[in-house]
């Protein structure tokens, strides 16, 4: 098993690119499924995660060939709904994306549970709902067995929940279903809107993108296209929060700012804030790094929302920023059940938090830091721990890296061009 070894309490400085969003990735690389024409996908982010789909992919008589470093080229030409690797679906969430398309496309899938962070239960309830309400046949039974007779129909279809893969699973399987298909309560996050645009470059009739409700006018067929991934503003913020941190400065080109404002509006809560120019953002070393009280001197509450507020996968940043800033800070993660269990790694660092239950913590900083050992739990817990050991003078080591990289592109080599001492064992 793969460990960093971090010499940390070294302020970064330099300039770094985010990779492409692999929560765009990931749902772009299954639209091509839809059409039997090329699909050409620039900015890929070449991750863990992104690779075990790739196999899933190819698993069912999909090809791939890479044009250079960063871009695919993915056609469907002939697909098979094929027995898929139990193990590979277990390694990545995102499996189930391939419901939609498939269900689309051939007619169904039969789906072994799909894996990817432990940070609690992650039902898949709304994704059948969606899928049944367009004329799919599913049902549970150790797996996930999906069957269309004919041709899914369009419809009125009310999310029971904002689920981001449940909206990208439905809008797959609408887009090529007859007749028109109104979607309430859809999530809106940038990697649906990504999918959507990629789509409609395919020949796909959506539209009102960004909202929560997406009106998807259903085509007989898809054709090819091209499209260039967007950043991932989660690894962006992941810098901005290491540059607060360690007190450096840090310059971020191609940062997806249009996607930044809660995210700033949060962090300016904590006393840390950046600069824009153009698609650059500018993490100067000049942080007042102290909580900004709410009215009447009361202890502020950081929430997760669905999008546009503040999303669950930056709020293990969050929580390691507030380590570092002065005053108490409630964080309050509804959605997932062991989302906050990594704070007591945080806690045998020297960090002053109250798990008050699974979903709320309490935040009391600043507080010095000292080096330790740890292990990687999921992806942003093991980047939120990869940010205190570099805040912390001193060697640490993380093991259980590869769930890092299951989200964040050579994360050691960029850190390290800023700076960092970085130690891959």
């Amino acid at each position: 098993m793969e460990s960093f070894s971090i010499e940390g309490g070294i302020p970064l400085r330099g300039e770094v690119t985010p990779s492409g969003n692999k929560n765009a990735a990931l749902p772009l690389l299954c639209a091509a499924i839809l059409t039997d024409e090329p699909v050409i996908l620039h900015n890929v982010p070449m991750i863990r995660d992104v690779i075990h789909m790739r196999r899933l992919i190819e698993s069912l008589g999909v090809t791939f060939e890479e044009l250079d470093a960063h871009t695919w080229k993915v056609q469907a030409k002939n697909v098979e709904a094929t027995k898929l690797d139990p193990d590979l679906c277990r390694r990545v969430r995102a499996s189930i994306l391939l419901a939609g398309p498939m269900c689309a496309r051939c007619g169904g899938l039969l789906l072994p549970p799909p894996g990817g962070d432990v940070i609690g239960r992650r039902r898949v309830d709304t994704h059948i709902l969606a899928l049944v309400k367009l004329g799919a046949n599913a049902y549970y039974d150790r797996q996930y067995h999906f069957e269309v007779k004919g041709r899914l129909r369009g419809c009125d279809i009310l999310m029971d929940e904002a689920s981001v893969t449940a909206t990208e699973n439905a809008i797959m399987a609408a887009v090529t279903a007859e007749g028109t298909t109104i979607l309430r309560n859809a999530a809106s996050e940038p990697h649906i809107q990504e999918l959507c645009h990629l789509l409609n470059k395919m020949g796909a009739k959506i539209s009102n993108i960004g909202s929560n409700i997406l009106t998807i006018e259903g085509v007989d067929s898809l054709h090819g296209a091209e499209y260039t991934i967007g950043p991932d503003y989660l690894e962006v913020v992941s810098y901005i929060g290491a540059a607060a941190m360690t007190r450096g400065e840090v310059l971020i080109h191609n940062a997806g700012v249009e996607y930044l404002d809660m995210v700033s509006l949060v962090f300016k809560r904590m006393g840390v804030h950046w600069e824009t120019n153009g698609s650059d953002i500018l993490v100067p070393d000049s942080q007042r790094m102290a909580v900004e009280p709410d009215l009447g001197g009361a202890i502020p509450e950081i929430s997760v929302m669905p999008w546009p507020a503040f999303p669950s996968d930056l709020m293990s940043i969050a929580i390691v920023i507030a380590t570092q800033v002065k005053g108490s800070i409630l964080f309050h993660d509804w959605m997932y059940p062991s989302r906050m269990y990594f704070t007591d790694k945080l806690v045998g660092m020297g960090a002053q938090i109250v798990l008050c239950d699974p979903h709320r913590c309490i935040v009391q900083g600043p507080t010095r830091l000292y080096p330790e050992n740890l292990e990687s739990p999921d992806i942003r817990a093991g980047m939120a721990l990869l940010l205190a050991t570099l805040a912390t003078p001193g060697k640490s080591t993380i093991r259980n890296i590869g769930q890092i990289e299951r989200g964040y592109e050579r994360v050691d080599e960029k850190l390290n061009a800023l700076g960092a001492r970085i130690t891959r064992i």
